[in-house]
C-alpha cells in the first residue's frame, strides 16, 4: 500500500510538558518537493519525525516507518559499543516481508545504492570510524535501501564538503525527478539542490505558507562582516606540536603521518574533504585520541599535560561532544561544566561564575533553554548551548569542527560576534570548516588535508 498522500490533521505534539507542535494541518503528495524553514527549536524535527512515523498518531497514514536522514539517526548508531560494518548499517534498512529470506536481492540492492552515493570503498569500515560527513552520506544510503516514496532530509547539507553537497545534490535531483518525494529542514536553504520546492515555514510549532520561491540567504559574506579576530598579544611561544602523529580508527589510518606546530598568536583554518582527518586532528589537540606508537603530541603551554587542565585550557565543539551531552542535563548544568571541565555534572559555581553564564546566556538568547533537558531539545538549541559551553570560562585554545553546523542564521551570528573580543583576550582558534562565510577575518594560518596528510600549509 502506498504510503504517500502522508496527512496530518489538527495535530499537536507535546513532550516533557512543552508543546512542540500545535494543530498542524499537512499533506505530502507523491513525488513532490517540500522545504521547512524556522529557527531552531521551532519544531521542524518533530514534523519529520511525524512524518516518519517515529511518533504514533492515528493521524499520519504511514503503513511503515521511514529513517529520517540527520544528526539524531547518526547520533543512534554512534551510541552503540560494537562494531557496525557500513554494509551491515545498510542491510538493517531492509526490514520489510517483501526482502526477507531474499539474500541475493538484498546484495543487489546493497551494490546498487553503495554505488549510488558513493559508498563502494567504505562498506567494509565501521560506523563509528568514519568522519561526519561520510555518516551523512551513510545516513542517506541507508534510508534509500528499501526504495522509499518519501525521503526526509533533516539539515541534510550539515557536515558535507562543497564536492560531497553537489554529489549527492544530483543523486536526490534524479531520485525527485523518478518520482521520491523529499521533505527537508534546513537552517540553509541556499545549499538546497534545485528541487521545485514548496516552501514551509515553521515557528512556535505551528506550519504556514511560506513565499514559494527560495529566500535569499542570510547577507552575511565571508569573510563576516563586521567580526575580525584579534590577534592574541601572547609571544609566539610553542602552543601545540605534533611529530610524525598517526591516528588509527580501527584498522584504518585516519590521519598523518603528521608534524605541524601551532604558535602564540595564530589563529588557524583547516579545511579538506570529508575523510581527511581534520575531525580526527581536532580530537589529538584535544587529547580524546592518542597517536600511534612513534608520534608524539606535546602541549607546552598547560602546566601538566593531564585531562583535567586540558578540558580546564581547551573549548571544543564537536558532533561527538553533541551525542555525549545528549542525557538528563540541563542547559545551566551544560554551560556550568565548563569552569571545571567536567562533562554531566557541575560543580558549585561562584557568584562571579554564575553572573558570567548569565549573562553569556543573554548575549546569546540562551536564557529560555537553562532549565531545559538536553534531551527535550533540538539539535539547533544544544548545539548554541555547547557553542556557549566552549567560550564560557575563556579558553586559550578554542577547536571548532563545523561548529556552526545545525544553528540558525540569527544564532551564528550572534555566536560569531563573540569571538573578536574573545581573542583579544588571548584566546587562540582552530577552525573546522567547509563553509567560507562561516570563516571570520583574522584567520592567520591554514591547514589543508588530503588523505589524513598536510597537503598545503600557508599563512594568510
Amino acid at each position: 500500500m502506498s504510503l504517500l498522500p502522508a496527512e496530518l490533521q489538527d495535530v499537536t505534539v507535546s513532550a516533557g510538558g512543552r508543546s512542540l507542535l500545535r494543530d498542524v494541518t499537512l499533506t505530502v503528495h507523491p513525488g513532490e518537493a517540500l522545504l521547512l524553514q524556522g529557527a531552531g527549536g521551532s519544531g521542524k524535527t518533530t514534523l519529520l519525525r511525524l512524518l516518519a512515523g517515529e511518533r504514533q498518531t492515528s493521524a499520519v497514514r504511514a503503513r511503515q516507518r521511514l529513517n529520517v536522514v540527520g544528526p539524531d539517526s547518526e547520533a543512534a548508531l554512534l551510541r552503540r559499543d560494537w562494531p557496525q560494518p557500513v554494509a551491515g548499517v545498510l542491510l538493517s534498512a531492509l526490514q520489510e516481508d517483501r526482502w526477507a529470506h531474499q539474500a541475493a536481492a538484498q546484495a543487489a540492492r546493497l551494490a546498487e545504492v553503495a554505488r549510488l552515493t558513493g559508498l563502494e570503498d567504505l562498506l567494509e569500515r565501521d560506523f563509528r570510524t568514519l568522519s561526519h560527513g561520510q555518516r551523512r552520506r551513510v545516513s542517506l544510503a541507508r534510508a534509500l535501501m528499501p526504495g522509499p516514496e518519501l525521503l526526509l532530509l533533516d539539515e541534510f547539507t550539515d557536515g558535507l564538503s562543497p564536492a560531497a553537497r553537489a554529489e549527492l545534490g544530483a543523486v536526490l535531483r534524479g531520485l525527485h525527478s523518478s518520482g521520491t518525494a523529499v521533505v527537508l529542514a534546513s537552517h540553509r536553504p541556499d545549499e538546497a539542490p534545485d528541487l521545485g520546492w514548496r516552501v514551509l515555514q515553521v515557528a512556535g510549532g505551528q506550519v504556514s505558507a511560506a513565499p514559494p520561491a527560495l529566500p535569499e540567504p542570510v547577507a552575511v559574506p565571508g569573510p563576516l562582516a563586521g567580526v575580525h579576530l584579534a590577534a592574541p598579544a601572547d609571544p609566539p611561544a610553542l602552543l601545540v606540536r605534533l611529530q610524525d602523529a598517526e591516528v588509527y580508527r580501527g584498522n584504518v589510518r585516519a590521519l598523518g603521518p603528521l608534524s605541524w606546530e601551532w604558535h602564540g598568536g595564530q589563529h588557524w583554518l583547516v579545511t579538506g574533504e570529508n575523510g581527511s582527518g581534520k575531525s580526527t586532528l581536532t580530537r589529538l589537540i584535544y587529547g580524546e585520541f592518542q597517536p600511534a606508537l612513534g608520534g608524539t603530541v606535546s602541549r607546552p603551554f598547560l602546566p601538566r599535560d593531564v585531562i583535567s587542565e586540558r578540558r580546564r585550557a581547551f573549548g571544543l565543539v564537536g558532533a561527538e561532544l553533541g551525542i555525549r551531552q545528549r542525557r538528563g542535563w540541563t542547559g545551566s548544568q551544560i554551560l556550568g561544566s565548563a569552569f571545571a571541565g567536567t562533562e554531566g555534572f557541575m560543580e558549585p559555581l561562584t557568584s562571579a561564575q554564575s553572573t558570567q553564564l548569565q549573562e553569556l546566556a543573554a548575549r546569546l538568547e540562551l536564557q529560555d533553554l537553562l532549565d531545559r533537558d538536553a534531551r527535550t531539545l533540538s539539535q539547533g538549541q544544544l548545539r548554541r548551548l555547547l557553542l556557549a559551553r566552549a567560550v564560557l570560562h575563556r579558553p586559550r585554545l578554542l577547536l571548532l569542527d563545523e561548529g556552526l553546523d545545525f544553528v540558525d542564521a540569527r544564532s551564528r551570528i550572534l555566536f560569531l560576534q563573540l569571538l573578536p573580543e574573545l581573542t583579544a583576550g588571548g584566546t587562540h582558534i582552530l577552525l573546522v570548516a567547509h563553509r567560507p562565510q562561516d570563516v571570520p577575518a583574522g584567520i592567520t594560518h591554514h591547514l589543508h588535508l588530503e588523505g589524513g596528510r598536510a597537503a598545503g600549509v600557508e599563512k594568510l
